[in-house]
């Protein structure tokens, strides 16, 4: 799939999930083999060291991607989440070890044909939507597993389902995602996304495939490339960042960063 090799190069979605001063947790992104790469993004590991004090507050800024997820101490239960419009908060355990698989933006509907739309803005049991993926996971992980050991069971279980799948490359989909990757999120959907259909047929495209609108899709995108430049709280102040990412008024961007993440750019970015 040519085109969504275009997608990862343009894409990389950050979690800032963990701060310095939670020593006592790790989170850590492992990539798939060359193979998955166009398809899935990252493996990834949210983990205790030793157990905490307390219970841990968990957040998951918007990315634009699915995830499968679960307790590896527990894989009977298994779980997805869904393309969200802003972040997500989770109250875990003060001993826990997560193991997810994030997919690159329209994939995981590719690969398993369901609705994105049904699962934005939600955590589901993976069980009720892809059984088989399910019961895999139950069958297949333990907590003794190392990282290593725990990429290669998907590498091989995604390897052998994937090339089964009959992928729908649609280019007026996939097309928009790109022009809108190419503009970092930054333009205006229907007067810039030019692909050969009517703005109400592309919403029905991303909203099956993505999980939400073009235009909430690209102020994800937006947000993730703020991330990305990885700004201090000076230089957004000083700088202006937000009329570069598209942004007339800073009180407009501080109100659509707070959403996607959970608190201010301020708060965000403090070195």
């Amino acid at each position: 799939m040519k085109i969504n090799k275009q997608i990862r190069a343009l894409y990389q979605p950050i979690q800032p999930t963990i701060k310095r001063a939670d020593k006592k947790v790790t989170y850590q992104e492992f990539i798939p083999n060359t193979f998955l790469q166009e398809y899935i993004y990252c493996y990834w590991q949210l983990k205790t060291t030793e157990k905490l004090s307390s219970q841990f507050n968990y957040k998951v800024v918007s990315d634009g991607c699915i995830d499968i997820l679960f307790e590896i101490n527990t894989p009977q239960e298994s779980f997805v989440a869904g393309f969200c419009k802003k972040y997500t908060e989770f109250l875990l355990n003060n001993e826990f070890n997560y193991v997810g698989v994030r997919f690159l933006p329209t994939m995981f509907t590719q690969i398993f044909n369901i609705d994105a739309s049904d699962l934005s803005n939600m955590f589901q049991n993976l069980d009720d939507f892809v059984p088989k993926t399910s019961q895999f996971i139950k069958d297949h992980f333990h907590h003794e597993l190392t990282t290593n050991e725990i990429k290669n069971i998907f590498d091989q279980y995604f390897t052998q389902l994937i090339t089964k799948v009959d992928f729908n490359n649609d280019n007026r989909l996939y097309n928009a995602v790109h022009i809108i990757l190419k503009n970092q999120g930054v333009l205006h959907v229907v007067n810039d996304i030019d692909v050969g259909v009517s703005p109400r047929q592309l919403q029905r495209l991303f909203k099956f495939y993505i999980g939400d609108t073009p235009k909430t899709f690209s102020k994800v995108v937006q947000f993730q490339n703020i991330l990305k430049a990885k700004p201090t709280t000076q230089s957004l102040q000083q700088n202006k960042l937000f009329y570069d990412i598209g942004y007339y008024d800073q009180s407009h961007f501080i109100k659509d960063f707070k959403n996607f993440y959970g608190v201010t750019p301020s708060k965000a970015f403090t070195r």
